[in-house]
């Protein structure tokens, strides 16, 4: 992989924009899923957020999102400088692989020596330029020939995220380790020894690698995919797209990339991590929001939206698009989402069972309000 650029000129950044955000419902939907939503206060969308924290790295005419077609109009809008070239629409969801070797496949017949970074669209970070300092470290790992993630210190036991074993320093006065290898979500008390080890970082899902590396494994992991993926690169942009998607998209296997590269790759010894410097929060559901927002704290209630609200100690999240009144009185770590058509009222620990009840809706035909 020779090449004469450095290896921040060589980088472009990747947004996989998908997912439903299931736990998030009814604010996520279908048709507008969270990335697309302000779920920080911060006045921009996960997506708006993910762009800006990306471009003083890559650059803004250097940032490509994969989203799903019926996504274009409101990532074109919420995104203004991105030109049809960086926009890659997903005909349906399939998963991590297909967005992100789609985007690699595409890229590398540009520029046969670019670097990838791939960020998911909905995740909230705290220090910027903690964040760009890993990256850019990243970057230069990457440029050896390494897939790189970033792995973030665990606060807690969780058993709701991935891990990564980390080996031996990486030589060059880089703070990457070799990956040993990557763990499926664990038990709780296998997850209490990862953390006491301090061997295990969370596997947060971002990726950084040169494109040809990260389609080589895909090849040899999974063919047929790899295959398939190569040939709508090719008719990506002709005459031929339309019909060529309407051909193979269908039978691409659903697959994430931890399972289809990052786990192979590091079996070959090919996968390094970068520990994190910076905070990061995945927002799975409406309490990592509420803590995020300070909705934890005893007799704070923290407020999404514009909305009248009378609290009477309480506590939790309220998150309103219908600007009504409302009045909530002596509920401690409660969950209000108020829209126009559906109305959600859980607790801070139920949060996660709201998955539940969109499967349920889906199987009672209730597709409406998904």
């Amino acid at each position: 992989m020779n090449t004469n650029r450095a290896p921040l000129e060589r980088f472009y950044s990747v947004i996989p924009a998908g997912g439903i955000g299931s736990r998030l419902w009814p604010l996520s939907r279908a048709s507008a899923p969270k990335f697309l939503h302000d779920l920080t206060g911060s006045g921009q969308t996960l997506l708006q957020d993910t762009v800006d924290r990306l471009e003083p790295i890559s650059g803004k005419n250097r940032i490509l999102i994969v989203t799903g077609a019926a996504h274009k109009s409101a990532v074109q809008e919420q995104c203004p400088d991105l030109t049809s070239e960086n926009l890659v629409l997903e005909p349906s969801p399939k998963d991590s692989t297909a967005a992100i070797a789609l985007a690699a496949a595409i890229l590398v017949r540009r520029e046969p020596d670019v670097i990838i970074g791939s960020f998911a669209a909905d995740h909230v970070i705290g220090s910027q330029e903690a964040f760009i300092k890993n990256v850019t470290e990243a970057v230069e790992v990457a440029a050896t020939g390494k897939i790189v993630t970033i792995g973030i210190a665990p606060t807690e036991p969780s058993v709701g995220f991935g891990y990564i074993k980390t080996g031996e320093k990486i030589d060059g006065g880089s703070n990457a380790r070799e990956v040993d290898k990557f763990v499926e979500k664990p038990s709780i008390e296998r997850a209490r020894k990862y953390v006491e080890s301090g061997k295990y970082l969370w596997n947060a899902g971002m990726f950084i690698a040169p494109a040809k590396l990260l389609l080589e494994v895909l090849a040899k992991s999974e063919p047929a995919l790899h295959e398939q993926v190569q040939k709508l690169a090719d008719a990506w942009g002709t005459d031929a797209e339309q019909n060529i998607f309407d051909s193979i998209w269908p039978g691409l296997k659903k697959i994430a990339i931890d399972y289809s590269v990052a786990e192979p790759a590091a079996e070959q010894g090919l996968v390094a991590v970068v520990p994190a410097k910076f905070s990061w929060h995945d927002v799975g559901d409406f309490a990592a929001i509420a803590e995020l927002q300070g909705g934890g704290q005893r007799n704070h209630l923290a407020v999404l939206g514009n909305v009248t609200v009378l609290s009477d100690k309480s506590n939790g999240i309220l998150v309103s698009e219908t600007g009504r009144l409302v009045a909530l009185i002596g509920l401690e770590d409660v969950i209000v989402v108020d829209t126009p058509d559906a109305l959600l009222v859980t607790t801070k620990e139920h949060a996660q069972r709201v998955k539940n009840l969109v499967d349920s809706l889906k199987s009672t035909g209730h597709s409406d309000v998904l």
